[in-house]
């Protein structure tokens, strides 16, 4: 939908603006209570994998809580602490981190893990530190084109908490692995200052670096729900720093109606079905970012397609429906439910056609046929056009190019997903 140039102009300028609903979102994160235990699991080793690998034997009672899709490019860290703040879904009272190198060029080594309850900016409660230990050591070492998986560690953490991650980079890395959009700030500083309360000289940066999921131990998990797509998934355009993307807003209602079932973005902004581009396309990451997350029973696959169909030359329905087939047949195959999601209008943006119309309308039809193989449909389409012309989105939730949903085109997204599909 667009190009990681595009995302960093418009995150940059939206910042300031945003400064006095950030200030609203610390003091509501603060009411939420973490608690720190004492004692961590023992006999327990960290686990390197490639990424899309099958799961580690003792998976069992593991269900992930928060995920960001990876991708190339990140920036450089060198003998710098790196605290990042990510928005749980589900609770539980043990919890393990995920980092990835997947596409670093060189051995990506930290230190000093710690997590810890998000106060506000890059101040956590240093009472909730909790060091997060790799085959019972302080630090790891993951080489190009993996991931490391840490021990357990006890840690009361609530469903919609906001949680911090704070490690150290003893030695420099180039480029690290990513997610390009974060939609938040997240904060640097010089030295080791992964235990201190608030980093000294920090600053901050809006995407995320080598951290890829948070998994956790709950009795009650019912699963966890992938959601699979592009910016509007991603949540591009929705308030920074406050959490507004559809896949927040669903992870919302579930709690609200006492459902455990963790929520995974998996969006990537730019991202496409069938072409790589900003980042690996959904054909060539679904066994990462879908078949691999912790504890997944179900994927709902919405807005990729949509970014196939700008541009001068569109793909066919035909080439996409058979696209998203072959994604479905992978989910079944896997023992997943798949849940398509109509297309959302597009008219007006700067790459609509009247060929990437008939594409849209070709892969909707299909998606709301009899024997598309689909498990549901969630009927994003009809939840945000304007019923007097359906190729555009109702003025409520359209931020103005006609391509992305605003706060409240979001909550309708999220709305549309009938909560008894988690069965």
């Amino acid at each position: 939908m667009i190009d990681s140039s595009t995302v960093g102009a418009v995150k940059r300028t939206r910042k300031t603006a945003l400064a006095v609903s950030a200030a609203l979102v610390v003091l509501v994160v603060a009411a939420v209570v973490f608690v720190r235990r004492d004692s961590s699991p023992s006999g327990n080793e960290a686990s390197t994998s490639r990424p899309g690998a099958s799961p580690a034997p003792g998976e069992a009672g593991w269900t992930g809580t928060w995920a960001a899709a990876p991708q190339n490019g990140g920036r450089a860290f060198e003998r710098q602490t790196v605290r990042q703040v990510m928005r749980t879904s589900i609770g539980g009272d043990t919890v393990r981190i995920k980092l990835s190198n997947e596409f670093g060029s060189d051995p990506l080594t930290v230190s000093s893990v710690y997590l810890a309850a998000h106060a506000s900016t890059s101040t956590v409660d240093p009472a909730t530190n909790a060091h997060v230990m790799f085959g019972g050591g302080d630090a790891v070492t993951i080489e190009a084109g993996r991931t490391a998986v840490s021990d357990p560690v006890a840690f009361e953490l609530p469903a919609g908490g906001d949680l911090t991650v704070s490690a150290y980079v003893p030695e420099r890395i180039g480029s690290v692995t990513q997610h390009a959009f974060g939609n938040r700030n997240n904060y640097v500083a010089a030295g080791n200052q992964s235990t201190q309360a608030s980093l000294s000289g920090a600053g901050t940066f809006d995407n995320y670096a080598f951290l890829a999921g948070i998994d956790v131990r709950n009795a009650e998990a019912e699963g966890a729900v992938v959601t699979l797509g592009a910016s509007i998934t991603d949540g591009f355009d929705s308030t920074f720093n406050e959490n507004r993307r559809w896949p927040d807003q669903l992870a919302r209602r579930l709690v609200t109606a006492n459902r455990t079932v963790g929520v995974l973005n998996a969006g990537i902004s730019g991202n496409m079905l069938t072409q790589d581009g900003a980042g690996q396309s959904a054909l060539n990451r679904f066994d990462r970012d879908v078949l691999g997350q912790t504890g997944v029973k179900w994927v709902i696959f919405s807005d990729a397609a949509i970014n196939d169909l700008g541009g001068d030359s569109p793909p066919s329905g035909d080439e996409l429906i058979a696209a998203l087939q072959q994604l479905i047949r992978r989910s079944h195959d896997a023992g997943i439910k798949f849940f398509c999601a109509t297309l959302t209008p597009y008219r007006g943006a700067g790459y609509w056609s009247d060929q990437g119309e008939a594409g849209r309308d070709a892969v909707n039809d299909f998606i709301k046929a009899d024997g598309s193989g689909c498990d549901a449909v969630i009927d994003f389409d009809t939840a945000t056009h304007d019923p007097a012309d359906p190729t555009r989105y109702d003025s409520r939730f359209d931020t103005g190019d006609h391509l992305h949903p605003n706060d409240a085109g979001m909550e309708a997204l999220a709305a549309a997903v009938d909560l008894k599909l988690f069965v």
